[in-house]
């Protein structure tokens, strides 16, 4: 059935796919924007450079054949680009695909951007030139990458320990704005995270795909190593030059830039991937646990059955806009 053929009410609708890094939503993503003849729109914050296919688990060539994507390899990891930004062009996106879809598929592991494209971001007060400054010192009496990590995963750690909880503490970027924020208003960032919704134009409905734990963790283990089989050390060799930008402060290049630099082998490297990837996916759970519009599926289930769920809660004339 295409989305065409839906009877459904004349409210578009977003799908967006959620869950923790390995769990499948790749594939699932693809069945279900070819049952609607949707595209897919990509809220993951990574897949968005083009530099870096492997160490992302970007869809692939033939994948993005059997469905047209949005948002994959569209950047340099030598641009700035921010969750503010993606809620801006993913919502000036989804105003015209809607224009010729009733239905249109999300999916990404990354939290904030899909809290972005959903409820929209808090309105922070800006950080004082000073307290740029204050932080900017600190890096510089700090001698390594690892030994600037460690000074702001202690300072949030600190100033805010609720953060810290979910927080990617390997992303410095959102380590420092977290301490900026602090240091800015008084107060812990989480405090001032209102989680007050914005109005969206279309109904959104959430879908999260889980397995155990166990069966999750050794899918993990196991794409690091296709992942290092499909060539990952070379391509985290030509982005090398680029290591200190924001783009590649993230699993799998970190790990990698270490054992280029001398401080372990390749061994070292691909367990460490392994076990920050399972630290990730955890923390990841944790984030999506909290939202309770999460309809969540059985990776378990074939692909019909859990594309039957989601046909149910299209046609469920009590789902409300948000």
């Amino acid at each position: 059935m295409t989305n065409n053929q839906l009877p459904i009410t004349n409210t578009k609708t977003l799908v967006l796919i959620l869950g923790p890094t390995g769990v499948g939503k790749t594939e699932l993503s693809l069945r279900v924007a070819a049952h609607y003849g949707s595209p897919i729109v990509s809220c993951d914050s990574r897949q968005l450079f083009r530099e870096i296919p492997i160490g992302t688990a970007a869809p692939t060539a033939e994948e993005q054949a059997r469905v047209k994507h949005y948002f994959i390899g569209t950047r340099s990891v030598t641009e700035d680009y921010s969750a503010g930004q993606y809620e801006r062009d993913a919502l000036v996106l989804l105003d015209e695909l809607f224009k010729e879809h009733d239905v249109v598929v999300a999916t990404g592991g990354s939290m904030l951007y899909a809290d972005a494209l959903c409820n929209g971001l808090d309105d922070l007060p800006t950080v004082p030139a000073a307290i740029r400054r204050q932080v900017e010192r600190q890096k510089s009496k700090v001698e390594s990458r690892e030994d600037w990590l460690a000074w702001l995963q202690s300072e949030v750690q600190r100033l805010d320990p609720e953060y810290w909880e979910i927080v990617d503490r390997h992303n410095p970027a959102r380590l420092r704005h977290c301490i900026e924020i602090c240091l800015t208003t008084g107060r812990t960032y989480s405090s001032l995270r209102t989680f007050v919704r914005k109005e969206r134009p279309f109904r959104i409905i959430k879908v999260g795909i889980e397995r155990p734990r166990a069966e999750l963790y050794a899918r993990i283990d196991r794409r690091v190593k296709q992942m290092m089989d499909a060539g990952l050390t070379a391509e985290a060799q030509k982005v090398y030059p680029f290591r200190h930008l924001a783009a590649l402060q993230t699993v799998g290049y970190r790990e990698l830039f270490a054992y280029m630099d001398g401080e372990y082998d390749l061994a070292r490297a691909i367990e460490r991937i392994q076990q920050n990837s399972r630290h990730y996916a955890k923390r990841q759970m944790t984030w999506f646990r909290r939202d309770k519009q999460i309809h969540w599926l059985n990776a378990q289930n074939d692909y019909e059955t859990n594309i039957h769920i989601i046909d149910n809660l299209l046609h469920d004339d009590s789902m409300q806009t948000r």
